[in-house]
């Protein structure tokens, strides 16, 4: 038996979580959002500090909480890359210093393979190959994963904004708070609550990359930067008019063709690819319109879909105890002491 703690520090979540041989003992979080939303983003030097501030509250927080002492635990992961330079520096330099007092081993790991291997938390070990569609504030990437420990091949990208980049732009385009997921997600929701499933096609905005010579150039590629001036240009001509911005429908609209190409590119890789699992994690996994597009384009394809559910989406440490888990189990060597991080690691290096 193996009780493995994780540590998070990408972003702005610190997020903190005991895993026990597959099994989730606690996930703490402490997030900073709060602090960030009055900048309408991510300030890398407020995110630095809060990290410095929660770290060692945290840690106790997760200990006490399922009743284990820092002496229990027989391996430590932590976030090594990808992420904000500043923020990854905290979590390591933590997860370094109690892995050298404790003498347990210390996993560096990538945290685009750690939101695949939240789900074995839900729904048990993946099937290999899984097919995975990773949606974030700063990723938007399809991975064939053959082994989540060892072998993640990517598949496409975005090659402008996130998708979660994108939901953040355009909720502030439209007077939304930050993080503008969420709030676009519910806008969307009460919009087809009131007007019915029209709503979602009200305003005709374009699907970048998915036909013609841009689809045969990014097969599995992604592109959101037209869709948001297409977005921002609606917007603009019905000020300039005078008119009022209709936004629930704008909302709606926008929602819907960023998850149609997300789920067409996902879909299409799945079929291409012979592979009859998909897997969607990251934040932007927890948005209502996305699950339920996903879910009807795989059945329809005969595809099985698995999807952690929303509190392990977001930026958390049980995703990181999850693959330190997965590391352990499967025998692979730990990272060195003098471990760095890597703000662009790429996924194929599932561990520093």
């Amino acid at each position: 038996m193996s009780l493995v703690l994780g540590i998070e520090t990408s972003c702005d979540e610190t997020g903190v979580a005991l895993v026990r041989d597959g099994r989730l003992l606690i996930d703490a979080v402490a997030s900073s959002v709060d602090e960030h939303a009055r900048f309408g983003g991510v300030v890398p030097e407020v995110a630095s500090r809060a990290h410095l501030e929660a770290m060692v509250p945290t840690i106790e927080r997760a200990c006490a909480g399922a009743g284990v002492r820092l002496a229990d635990l027989d391996a430590i992961a932590v976030t090594s890359g990808p992420g904000l330079v500043g923020a990854l520096t905290v979590g390591v330099a933590a997860a370094k210093a109690l892995a050298l007092g404790l003498g347990v081993p210390l996993f560096g790991v990538n945290h685009l393979a750690a939101h695949v291997a939240v789900d074995t938390l839900d729904h048990g070990p993946l099937p290999e190959p899984t097919m995975a569609l990773l949606v974030s504030g700063g990723h938007s990437s399809l991975l064939l994963v053959e082994d989540v420990t060892s072998t993640v091949t990517p598949l496409g990208r975005t090659i402008d904004d996130a998708a979660g980049e994108a939901f953040d732009k355009i909720a502030r385009l439209l007077g939304l708070p930050f993080p503008g997921g969420p709030h676009i997600d519910r806008a969307a929701a009460e919009a087809v609550a009131e007007r019915g499933e029209g709503v979602r096609s009200a305003i005709a905005f374009p699907r970048g990359l998915t036909s013609g010579r841009d689809l045969e150039r990014h097969r599995y590629d992604v592109s959101f930067s037209g869709l948001k001036t297409s977005v921002a240009r609606w917007v603009e001509r019905r000020e300039d008019a005078g008119e009022r911005v209709d936004v629930p429908a704008v909302a709606a609209s926008f929602q819907e063709a960023v998850v149609d190409v997300l789920t067409r590119k996902a879909v299409l890789a799945c079929r291409e690819q012979g592979v009859d699992t998909l897997l969607i994690g990251g934040g932007v996994a927890a948005n209502s319109r996305l699950r339920a597009l996903a879910l009807e384009r795989c059945a329809d394809s005969g595809i099985r879909l698995r999807v952690p559910r929303p509190a392990l989406c977001t930026d958390n440490g049980a995703m990181v105890a999850a693959l330190g888990s997965l590391l352990v189990a499967a025998g692979r060597a730990p990272s060195e002491l003098g471990l760095g991080v890597d703000s662009a690691m790429p996924v194929t290096a599932v561990r520093s």
